[in-house]
């Protein structure tokens, strides 16, 4: 039996006497692109921060490729975070780095051991496989938001990692952009990566039909397969 890549068990965080996630238990596979919804409030966003070890849960376990970051030693959090790539909705370009030099930056940052000329050689073919690898040069200001998202995204999959992590990645862009983005995503799931996206875009939901899971008040109310996705079961819920 295949291990996931992502394993929450019992997990509840609270800030407070609030409780932003209240025992979720959620698996996630190689190479399975799931949905991440719920209306604003429900957890979305902690739910990831516990996965990349930014916060860790008030009580329950969460596994990351085998690594258990409930309980990871500050010492161990890069080893983790070689293991996620995130994407984020405001793409977090650094804007004096050229597009090229942003992919490697995160990739020399995550992996001291990575020389300038292997991060660059890697760097450029994680910009061809987005299809920019024509925009090296260019720095993020002279890119459209769709394009500095797909440095993003190449930066964030540069390093190879078996999960990638994504908050509201197509929030900024218009729709036909944010579908080049959705594509490139399903590219990534295909190669074998799990890929967990928080969104609140109804209409790439239920025309892509990929696994979703529903967060309500922090709890995890729903979890629907492939392929069983309605409009308006997943608008009741946002």
């Amino acid at each position: 039996m295949v291990r996931p890549i992502v394993e929450l068990t019992g997990v509840t965080r609270a800030y407070g006497a609030r409780l932003a996630l209240d025992e979720v238990h959620l698996a996630l596979q190689p190479g399975e692109l799931t949905f991440l919804v719920g209306p604003s409030g429900a957890g979305k966003t902690t739910l990831l921060k516990l996965i990349n070890r930014e916060i860790r849960p008030t009580r329950g376990e969460v596994w990351v490729d085998g690594i258990a970051a409930h309980d990871l030693k500050v010492s161990r959090i890069a080893e983790l975070r070689r293991r996620v790539g995130v994407v984020f909705q405001d793409y977090k370009l650094l804007p004096r780095l050229t597009a090229l030099e942003n992919v490697a930056f995160g990739l020399q940052v995550g992996d001291l051991r990575v020389s300038d000329e292997e991060a660059r050689d890697r760097s450029l073919d994680a910009l061809e496989a987005v299809g920019l690898g024509d925009r090296g040069d260019a720095f993020p200001d002279q890119l459209s938001g769709g394009q500095q998202q797909r440095v993003a995204l190449a930066r964030a999959v540069v390093a190879q990692p078996p999960l990638l992590i994504a908050d509201e990645p197509t929030g900024n862009l218009d729709q036909d952009t944010a579908w080049e983005i959705m594509d490139l995503f399903a590219d990534i799931a295909a190669w074998g990566t799990a890929v967990l996206i928080a969104t609140h875009n109804v209409e790439i939901v239920t025309r892509l039909q990929r696994r979703v899971v529903t967060l309500v008040q922090g709890r995890l109310v729903r979890d629907q397969p492939a392929g069983q996705i309605g409009r308006m079961a997943w608008l009741a819920l946002s």
